[in-house]
């Protein structure tokens, strides 16, 4: 359905992408991570076509997309594109703001969806409230209902959920991608939460001061990263010396917290640490602890004491797939 081919756009501060490539099929949800500046946003705006590219191609169902030096109005037809910030008309209620996208020629079948994407967005008991009443959070989920409304065959969301308080944002991803699966809308999502796209992609672009650093399923992603920047992504990592656990092995190597065990007695293949703090997680406890000059961080059910010492071991396996 989306085809990007080597697309490059700089801004004048030299910021931006450099020779992105990627295809997207329908139905699916592609997720773009990476930390803040490295080009999330202008790779949405060039799908989109909101700027001229300076070397590549975008081609959507087969149509190429073109930027402003050839649209009178930027922004393909077919898809629709939400920024982080909203545009919503502040004094009219959640209910019109909605039904402005709509068709206004079916009142009954715009009542019936406009009905069903208040429940998507969790806005039901506000139908009638007007927008200028409401919270940061909660305008930015009438505008991802108002481009839900047009049933847009590409929705492109940059970071869709970044204003959306914690407690909230589980029960309404959830409610959002379920959606656009059972609508059949492709989605590509710029994000910088590991939860978003873990659950909720299909697949992963991951970008770097504006470049492709690695591309492909979240779980294999996750499983086996290629860098340590890919890594750090999905979760604390750490990198250390790979003939600390194994003198057959050169080099250093990824590995996640939870994938160390804590011993309190000597391991034939372990590394001696002691503890210096161990913070509570919820679930466990993180536990920050030093070999030699390296700081080691792993992951215990329970909480260790400030100077306790012990070791820590993990499969020769797991070393060998994460060497870098």
């Amino acid at each position: 359905m989306l085809q990007i081919h080597q697309i490059s756009y700089l801004h004048q501060s030299n910021l931006g992408i450099q020779n992105i490539s990627f295809n997207l099929q329908s139905s699916r949800h592609l997720a773009i991570i990476g930390p803040s500046g490295c080009g999330k946003s202008t790779l949405l705006k060039c799908i989109y076509g909101l700027f001229d590219l300076q070397q590549g191609s975008i081609h959507f169902k087969a149509e190429r997309v073109l930027g402003p030096a050839y649209n009178l109005v930027p922004g393909h037809p077919q898809m629709k594109y939400l920024a982080q910030y909203d545009n919503v008309m502040p004094y009219t209620s959640v209910s019109e703001n909605i039904k402005e996208h709509l068709s206004r020629q079916h009142p009954e079948e715009n009542e019936r969806r406009c009905v069903e994407l208040l429940r998507v967005i969790g806005l039901e008991e506000f139908a009638h409230t007007q927008v200028k009443n409401l919270s940061g959070g909660q305008r930015q989920r009438v505008a991802l209902a108002q481009v839900l409304a047009k049933a847009p065959q590409l929705l492109l969301l940059d970071e869709p959920f970044n204003f959306i308080d914690n407690f909230k944002k589980n029960t309404l991803r959830r409610s959002i991608f379920n959606y656009l699966k059972k609508e059949n809308i492709a989605c590509i999502f710029a994000t910088h939460d590991r939860d978003d796209m873990l659950a909720f992609a299909d697949e992963v672009l991951v970008l770097e001061k504006g470049k492709t650093i690695a591309q492909g399923n979240p779980k294999a992603l996750f499983e086996n990263p290629r860098s340590k920047a890919v890594a750090a992504l999905f979760y604390e990592v750490n990198e250390l010396p790979a003939s600390w656990f194994n003198d057959a092995f050169k080099g250093t190597f990824l590995v996640y917290p939870f994938e160390l065990k804590w011993h309190r007695q000597k391991q034939k293949n372990g590394v001696a640490v002691q503890i210096e703090q161990s913070l509570y997680q919820g679930t466990h406890f993180l536990n920050q602890a030093r070999h030699q000059d390296e700081i080691i961080f792993f992951e215990t059910p329970n909480q260790l004491q400030t100077g306790e010492k012990g070791w820590l071991e993990l499969k020769d396996d797991l070393l060998e797939s994460r060497l870098i």
